[in-house]
């Protein structure tokens, strides 16, 4: 087991685990019954951050939902340079990195479907790089050409005809939420070096189609860590180590999930279950006096501003279905550990006074996983934050967990995965009306 209450530094103990952020949660983290009389304000920097990206989110509004987007770039880890809020503010972000290089900017991102991504950039009045496009249909296929690809005479049938309805590219990409506290926890060079290890033995000798296709995965996996670091290091960080503190960790966690969303823009790009992780952290640096509690909410502060400044160039259709443009970057706060410990921490009340210190927001789609057990204080502040904002969403934590155990994460607004080992993919909807009068 992980026990990080008797390590004595941060470095070596780790390199001699196997991969297991739930094990290193229950062993470490500090339940928390008190009420919200700790939390602090806003800091300054937080509120001159805050009220530029408001003035760009009105500018955004002003131009019919999109400030910019990108025509002659294709997304990945290290596409574009480094990216802030504001060029005359960056030194007050103490957490980092867009998905672009400039805030609210949305990337071009042709590997879905290149007839999605130049439609999203002409419903803008935005025109696509025909080299683009010819590179899309000539020299690579796209996810959306590998499906009809592979639909049967059947399937094409029932498309045709209506009786299933095809839904927006983007959303027959799934629900996908990555377990980004592995990078914090390890440090990208243990990772790597775990996925060469299993590379290593995969197949055992043999090498028949599904093994050729696993190694195959295996490195690009290998080197998506790779360019992870790459990613950070235009930053000016190094991840290849395990984060050393909380900012650290908070910093290294954010970019796991940039990561994946400059590479994926799935229908939800989910956060995951990161704040019991996260508290561990911070209060280890609180007992150290290497931490103030108004430097803690300011960097869960400055990590929620980067969650609600998450932008995916969407089509007509989709936004239609939606009644707007949202991402559902969903972000689990509470819930019940198998042992009957609720997992509440001071983290999660502090991801709660976001919505105070920096307004009501969609994004992160907060969600607390609930429980008739979970500490009265948190149930009563948790529902005046509802009250107040109607920003929070919950579920029923004592329906999931004896399924999906107690380190899930809700992948969108409803269901969910074990964090880190599934992923949801769906891309139509059976019109059963006409089924039956077909019938």
């Amino acid at each position: 087991m992980v026990n990080f209450k008797e390590w004595d530094g941060f470095e070596g103990r780790l390199w001699k685990e196997e991969i297991n952020v739930r094990d290193f949660i229950q062993n470490n983290y500090t339940p928390y019954d008190g009420d919200e009389s700790f939390l602090e304000g806003p800091t300054e920097a937080t509120d001159k951050l805050w009220g530029k990206l408001q003035e760009l989110q009105k500018e955004e509004r002003a131009k019919g939902g999109v400030l910019d987007m990108d025509t002659d770039i294709v997304s990945s880890l290290t596409s574009h340079g480094p990216g802030y809020i504001s060029e005359d503010l960056k030194d007050l972000e103490q957490i980092v990195g867009l998905q672009t290089d400039k805030p609210l900017k949305r990337a071009f991102m042709p590997y879905g479907g290149i007839k999605m991504a130049e439609e999203s950039l002409k419903m803008y009045g935005y025109e696509p790089n025909p080299e683009l496009h010819k590179i899309f249909t000539q020299y690579h296929k796209t996810h959306n050409q590998g499906v009809f690809d592979a639909y049967t005479p059947e399937m094409r049938a029932v498309r045709k005809n209506k009786i299933i309805t095809g839904l927006p590219d983007t959303y027959g990409r799934g629900r996908i939420v990555g377990d980004y506290r592995r990078v914090a926890l390890y440090g990208i060079d243990h990772l790597i070096a775990e996925k060469e290890a299993d590379k290593a033995v995969c197949g055992s000798g043999s090498m028949k189609g599904e093994v050729i296709r696993l190694r195959e995965e295996l490195q690009e996996q290998i080197n998506s860590l790779r360019g992870m670091k790459e990613m950070a290091a235009i930053y000016g960080y190094d991840i290849s180590e395990p984060a050393k503190n909380a900012k650290e960790a908070v910093q290294w966690t954010y970019f796991g999930y940039l990561a994946a969303i400059k590479t994926q823009n799935g229908a939800a790009m989910s956060i995951g279950r990161v704040c019991t992780f996260l508290d561990i952290y911070i209060e280890r640096d609180l007992k150290n006096g290497t931490l103030t509690e108004k430097e803690a909410q300011e960097l869960i502060d400055h990590m929620t501003m980067k969650f609600r400044m998450v932008k995916f160039a969407r089509i007509k259709s989709y936004n239609e279905l939606f009644s707007g443009d949202p991402v559902w970057a969903t972000i689990d706060l509470a819930g019940i550990g198998v042992d009957g410990r609720h997992m509440v921490t001071k983290t999660d009340y502090r991801v709660l006074h976001t919505l105070e210190n920096m307004g009501p927001a969609p994004e992160p789609n907060i969600t607390v996983l609930y429980s008739s057990d979970l500490p009265e204080n948190f149930k009563r502040y948790a529902a005046n934050i509802s009250i107040k904002t109607s920003s929070v969403q919950y579920e029923n934590d004592d329906v999931m967990k004896p399924v999906w155990g107690d380190d899930y994460a809700i992948c969108c607004c409803v269901s969910a995965t074990q964090t880190g080992k599934e992923m949801q993919f769906f891309g139509a909807r059976a019109n059963l009306a006409k089924c039956l009068l077909y019938a």
